[in-house]
């Protein structure tokens, strides 16, 4: 993990340089966005934990419509504080399709202003990032949600644009 991660109070916006970062994935495997983002636009998904009713609903839902994020050229990843142990046995529960990153140590979470201190856990938002003609991942659009509030594939479809 990069320490060039600096903690953020609220959430990153659209124009703003997004910071770059590694995590696992269920597969155990490293996932780089700056790697990600070079073969399209990514989108992030934060989610504050496994195995809870909305975050099963959202991810769900993203897997259900998989190839729609595919034909937009765009890979969405799901992003929260439980270990890629419990992301892999969420992911094969549900029959998941998307990574699913391990932020155990917050510091993305906190990069992109999506931590919910209360709980010492991810919020909930997407944040949508395309390449800069520059090479470096820049923030297309964000959007938050409370708690109780799923993405949907056409929210996320239009952040995609």
């Amino acid at each position: 993990m990069p320490e060039t991660l600096t903690e953020r109070t609220s959430p990153i916006q659209p124009g703003e340089t997004a910071p770059d970062f590694t995590l696992k994935a269920q597969n155990k495997e490293d996932w780089s966005l700056s790697e990600a983002v070079k073969k399209g636009d990514v989108a992030i998904c934060f989610y504050p934990m496994d195995f809870s009713p909305v975050c099963s609903t959202e991810m769900k839902c993203i897997t259900d419509d998989f190839e729609k994020f595919e034909k937009a050229g765009a890979q969405v990843v799901g992003v929260s504080c439980d270990s890629f142990f419990v992301h892999e046995a969420w992911a094969n529960q549900l029959g998941l399709k998307q990574t699913l990153l391990a932020d155990m140590h917050r510091q993305v979470c906190k990069a992109y202003g999506f931590y919910w201190p209360d709980l010492n856990i991810s919020s909930r938002g997407t944040v949508v990032i395309g390449q800069s003609d520059d090479g470096i991942g820049k923030v297309k659009a964000v959007r938050t949600r409370d708690i109780p509030q799923a993405t949907t594939t056409e929210e996320l479809l239009e952040a995609l644009g």
